[in-house]
């Protein structure tokens, strides 16, 4: 699988596919997969400031606050809360890496897109539905990745068209960098890999 990316000067794109011997929802959940559990190790060790995720997502107009402010955000103020999301071992890696790097990253069923794949800009009037029940988030001026049926993932909420379910077999994670820290997106990248061969996945290289 490819990734076309539209040129952006603020973007530093990660991701990578990974396959699993089982379907997603019967993959065990170990321990580490817990915010409450010592920091892992990643480099560089600070996390971007949330300006510089918030800056990437404005680029194109979009306005990054309320409901749409960036999964990095909400991941953060979930942990503090005390109310980590749970659903399955591989998404809950996913907001994992969210919560220790600091960038927003999605993860989808690659099996329910259509090729070819890009990343770039949704222009105004775009929308799509985010949950299963029914509500739809306005993505003028956001990165969005895209499919041959219009916009699946982004910085903020995926698509409910593209989401895992618990059939799932194999993955594709977007880690969404950005230049204010560069080099995050391929460290958390890296790290991710790591823990998706740990839960027993078979991952790609990291593009």
């Amino acid at each position: 699988m490819t990734i076309d990316i539209d040129p952006h000067p603020l973007l530093e794109l990660r991701w990578f596919e990974a396959e699993w011997p089982t379907p997603v929802a019967e993959v065990a959940t170990p321990a580490w997969l817990d915010p409450a559990v010592a920091r892992p190790s990643l480099a560089p060790p600070e996390a971007p400031d949330a300006e510089g995720v918030r800056a990437l997502l404005r680029h194109g107009g979009f306005k990054p606050a309320g409901r749409s402010k960036p999964c990095s955000e909400y991941i953060r103020k979930a942990v503090e809360e005390g109310r980590f999301p749970r659903i399955n071992a591989v998404v809950d890696l996913t907001n994992l890496a969210v919560f220790h790097g600091g960038l927003p990253v999605s993860t989808v069923d690659p099996d329910r897109l259509v090729a070819p794949l890009r990343v770039g800009l949704a222009p105004p009037g775009s929308r799509y539905v985010f949950n299963a029940g029914g509500q739809e988030l306005d993505l003028g001026g956001l990165l969005c990745l895209w499919d041959a049926a219009g916009p699946c993932a982004n910085a903020v909420k995926d698509a409910q068209r593209a989401k895992t379910t618990p059939e799932t077999r194999r993955t594709l994670s977007v880690v969404w960098g950005t230049t204010a820290a560069p080099g995050r997106a391929l460290a958390l990248g890296a790290w991710m890999l790591e823990r998706t061969v740990a839960l027993g996945g078979v991952p790609s290289r990291l593009h």
